[in-house]
């Protein structure tokens, strides 16, 4: 027998050190995950605000495309001549996820705040028409969330 076959070789300090390394990977892993889950920027206290930070960002998404100063605007657009009967606008938020993070704010009692501009286009074109600012917020106690447009002269 070679002396890499051999039966008479013990593996013991090689089997100790894989497992060794094993369980530094693992412990690692476990460090990694810690400080990663921390720095989440999505992290909210859930229960403190109702919702999760990142839910109530989606749900103003979600009003946002529903804003009933959309339909005002789309009158307006429509006498205007600027926008085809038929023709539907769309709305939405127009900042960059880290500045909607470090904008939503809470709000005391529980929910949620939010203030960023909102593109307005028209449906199946790329083109933007416009930014208006929008207000979005969560109430805990209602457990509802409303976002608004601020039209131009309006309150």
């Amino acid at each position: 027998m070679s002396e890499l076959t051999s039966s008479k070789r013990h593996g013991n300090l090689g089997r100790t050190l894989l497992w060794v390394a094993i369980v530094l990977s693992v412990l690692l892993l476990g460090v990694v995950t810690a400080l990663t889950i921390r720095a989440n920027p999505y992290y909210s206290d859930r229960e403190a605000n109702g919702i999760s930070k990142f839910a109530f960002l989606e749900n103003c998404k979600e009003e946002l495309a529903g804003a009933e100063q959309l339909e005002v605007l789309r009158g307006v657009l429509q006498q205007g001549g600027q926008l085809q009967p038929g023709q539907t606008l769309l709305a939405e938020i127009a900042a960059e996820p880290a500045d909607l993070v470090n904008n939503t704010q809470t709000v005391p009692g529980g929910g949620w705040t939010l203030t960023a501009p909102a593109d307005i286009r028209i449906q199946g074109q790329n083109a933007v028409l416009g930014q208006l600012p929008m207000q979005c917020a969560h109430n805990k106690a209602q457990n509802s969330t409303v976002a608004q447009l601020q039209l131009p002269g309006g309150p």
